[in-house]
């Protein structure tokens, strides 16, 4: 797939940030819908600044590419992108912004109040501080 500008509009590079292999099948059953020119799927390994990783990044890319096969379950020809970084918001917006993506879609991971403070309720930042549209996909049945 190229990463090359698109005049197909808001779906021609659709930038899909994703986290394990599960929530990479529903995020890309999410987006299938809509029939989307092109995709990347892009994981965010949580490192750097200084202190402890969550995970060791090797076990970090192992669940990357978990996820990159189970995007292109849904979307065959998806390209992939991994990011390394703490500012996982941040991570998205570069990513949109080297893949030219014309939009990034995510599906919200949910989580209560607490949770959604303590990760930095990234939900908020991409719709909040982007340069690009972002598409907010529906969660569907799950609880």
């Amino acid at each position: 797939m190229s990463s090359e500008p698109t005049d197909e509009g808001l779906l021609g590079h659709v930038l899909l940030p994703v986290a394990t292999e599960d929530d990479a099948l529903a995020t890309a059953k999410a987006l299938e819908p809509y029939e989307p020119s092109s995709v990347t799927a892009l994981h965010v390994v949580e490192k750097g600044g200084g202190v402890p990783d969550k995970t060791p990044v090797e076990q970090s890319e192992e669940l990357a590419e978990e996820a990159y096969a189970a995007v292109r379950t849904v979307f065959p020809d998806a390209d992939e992108h991994t990011a390394y970084g703490r500012d996982v918001a941040a991570k998205i917006f570069e990513a949109a912004e080297e893949v030219d993506a014309s939009a990034i879609a995510y599906r919200s991971r949910g989580g209560n109040r607490l949770m959604q403070f303590l990760s930095g309720d990234i939900s908020l930042k991409l719709v909040t501080e982007t340069d690009r549209p972002v598409i907010a996909l529906p969660r569907g049945d799950e609880t």
